[in-house]
């Protein structure tokens, strides 16, 4: 559908994160050119290209998803879905940014992690892409080389509480790379659990022969959780650094949140999919099954679910994001079968993720205009996107989604666009669902038609924190 420069989208519910208005939406070359009532004088005098019909719609921005992890290294394996597959599958679900993890291997330079996923990414998105970097070797080069990235738009910086031997920062390094992310504008985002003690509580549970999945969730216990990022938010703190936990899985850490949040603290949280709709009656799937479920920070019970929920409602969690990192069930997942901890942490979901929260909408849980916030706006403003993405207003890019309301579907490993051989939420039934998705004004979605191609999605440099300036 390239080189459609003008595009009208008429009749539908606009809805963004600060208001749900009837409007037509006129588009050019890529951007929103103008919103008028339909019916106007104004909007019946554009004239277009292509007109698209969205009476009895949502018009919404596209989602912001700010946390994925594609063809990522871990536990001997790499997540499954590539920026091919994954961007793809993201567009299905009405997804049309992500932000994914470069990594940098402990030994060598940022410089070369960040490269090496440029060069994976470039020309496969089907979607527009920017990164953050894991910062797994804090030295007096990475923290120098830090500055350099901030510059060229890589604002965000990821540090582990979690998984010594592999990305694990102790409190010393934590604080240096959050004294540098003080100074050069970066938002310091953190794995909170402690994975010294995991480690520990792992070791304990191989030795009395808990070696199934259940036992994954009951290692990675919620005081742990708390108690990473009750340190995390003191060690922003002497440092003067904001700070961002990602995948907040249990009311006690969100607790910790929020009375930082209280205190007028810049501290910010995430939470995913997962945490909101499945459990550890998950992770007990007799069999094996409960091994599809496995990742960190682990499913928690049934009641965290609503804590979190109103978290998100309270604006003490800002973001939902789908920490997307898939692994096969075959050969992959199986690589854990006798040995839990050998599992690959990780759940599919980029696909999946703006029609939950649909359903959070419809649950009761959330309004339609906290659904795009979560979703799109305040991803985009956290990690300085906005309003380029994330919104619907004149200037910004043409991320648009046409979206059905009542549409009924079933989620299923059998339909889904994610090179997962199994869904996290296989036979959940939803309302609601994606019907024409547009990426910079180029429809890529067409009415439940995959339209779009990779190499037209662009990495997109951000500027800092818009929520900490």
């Amino acid at each position: 559908m390239s080189g459609v420069s003008r595009t009208v989208i008429r009749g539908g519910l606009l809805v963004t994160a600060a208001d749900e208005t009837y409007a037509d939406v006129l588009i050019e070359d890529g951007r929103v050119a103008a919103i008028a009532a339909p019916g106007t004088a104004y909007a019946r005098s554009w004239t277009a290209e292509r007109l698209l019909d969205a009476h009895g719609k949502y018009v919404i921005p596209g989602g912001v998803d700010a946390h994925t992890h594609l063809e990522f290294p871990f536990g001997g394996t790499f997540s499954s879905d590539t920026f091919a597959s994954g961007t793809s599958a993201a567009a299905w679900g009405g997804t049309t940014t992500i932000v994914d993890f470069a990594v940098q291997t402990k030994g060598h330079a940022l410089r070369e992690g960040l490269d090496a996923w440029h060069a994976k990414a470039q020309g496969n998105c089907a979607i527009d892409y920017a990164f953050h970097m894991i910062l797994a070797d804090v030295n007096d080069g990475s923290l120098k080389e830090m500055d350099l990235l901030v510059a060229e738009g890589v604002t965000s910086f990821k540090l582990f509480m979690a998984y010594p031997g592999v990305f694990y920062s102790d409190d010393g390094q934590i604080l240096r790379a959050m004294q540098r992310g003080a100074r050069n504008g970066a938002l310091i985002m953190m794995h909170a659990e402690n994975g010294i003690a995991i480690d520990v509580l792992v070791e304990q549970a191989l030795a009395a022969g808990r070696t199934d999945p259940r036992s994954h969730g009951e290692v990675r216990k919620t005081l742990l959780e708390a108690e990473a990022t009750h340190r995390a938010i003191a060690l922003s703190r002497v440092a003067g650094c904001p700070l961002y936990v990602v995948h907040v899985s249990a009311a006690e850490a969100l607790a910790e949140l929020t009375r930082a949040r209280d205190e007028g603290l810049p501290v910010f949280g995430e939470t995913c999919p997962q945490y909101l709709f499945l459990s550890t009656d998950n992770l007990a799937e007799p069999g094996f099954e409960g091994a599809k479920y496995v990742c960190s920070t682990p499913l928690r019970p049934r009641e965290h679910q609503a804590a979190l929920w109103r978290g998100l409602r309270t604006d003490d969690l800002q973001v939902v994001s789908t920490d997307h990192c898939p692994f096969c069930f075959v050969g992959q997942k199986e690589l854990g079968r006798g040995d839990f901890s050998k599992i690959p942490n990780g759940l599919p979901g980029v696909e999946n993720r703006m029609d939950l929260l649909h359903q959070g909408v419809l649950d009761g849980h959330i309004s339609r205009r906290r659904w795009i916030d979560i979703a799109c706006a305040a991803p985009a403003r956290m990690f300085g996107l906005y309003p380029r993405k994330g919104t619907i207003a004149p200037g910004s890019d043409a991320d648009i989604v046409i979206y059905d309301p009542a549409v009924r579907q079933v989620l299923s490993a059998t339909t889904h666009h994610m090179s997962v051989d199994y869904s996290a939420y296989e036979g959940r039934q939803l309302t609601g669902r994606a019907e024409t998705v547009l990426s910079r004004g180029e429809i890529v979605i067409d009415q439940r038609t995959f339209t779009g191609r990779s190499g037209h999605g662009r990495y997109v440099p951000r500027g800092s924190c818009q929520y900490a300036q």
